[in-house]
């Protein structure tokens, strides 16, 4: 059974990789680097499926990281609000920690991970980008308490189901710090929601 899950597995990785080529051909589009690191930890994790599972966690969490410093540095520079400038500050600071903290980690169980705006990170970003004032802020508030909610999410499974230790206990230990962030966005909303 494992033999022929094997087996399919190495033909559905050939018949991609016939296609990414193909495609590669066709088009100058740049690959989405969540994509990249996703499919070199593939390649390099395929028969262990603990690694390939913990690298995937690292990965959406540098992905998280690169999209929160980059919104926080928009907001930074955007916004009027005094308290979302400060959280933007904040947001950055504590992303770079955390990007710094994730890709130490990644490289000590040798996992690729993405060094570039996502393609999802850049939409959302473009999203916030075109808002102004209020309006901004408001969806800035939106965005931090939904990201929020979804990262903590991860960190917990995270927490309780990853294959490595480390890994593990890097999610645990950062599930109380984006509690914190989200609770904090949650305010923040309700103080701009009385605008």
């Amino acid at each position: 059974m494992k033999k022929l899950l094997l087996a399919g597995k190495t033909i559905l990785g050939a018949g991609l990789l016939v296609l990414c080529l193909q495609s590669c051909k066709n088009e100058t589009k740049q690959e989405d680097p969540k994509e990249v690191a996703e499919d070199a930890n593939e390649a390099k994790f395929d028969s262990i499926d603990s690694k390939e599972d913990d690298s995937e966690f690292l990965v959406d969490q540098a992905e998280i990281n690169l999209a929160e410093i980059e919104i926080g540095k928009l907001a930074q520079t955007k916004s009027t609000n005094a308290e979302v400038k400060k959280f933007g500050k904040m947001l950055v600071d504590e992303h770079t920690k955390s990007a710094s903290e994730v890709s130490t980690l990644a490289k000590a169980k040798n996992f690729t991970l993405p060094t570039s705006l996502t393609e999802e990170g850049q939409e959302e970003y473009n999203k916030l980008n075109e808002k102004t004032g209020v309006d901004f802020d408001k969806k800035f508030a939106d965005m931090m308490i939904d990201g929020h909610e979804k990262a903590i999410k991860k960190l917990e499974k995270a927490a309780k189901d990853a294959n490595d230790q480390e890994v593990r206990t890097w999610a645990s230990n950062n599930i109380a710090g984006l509690t914190a962030h989200l609770e904090h966005a949650k305010m923040l909303k309700q103080n701009l929601d009385k605008k």
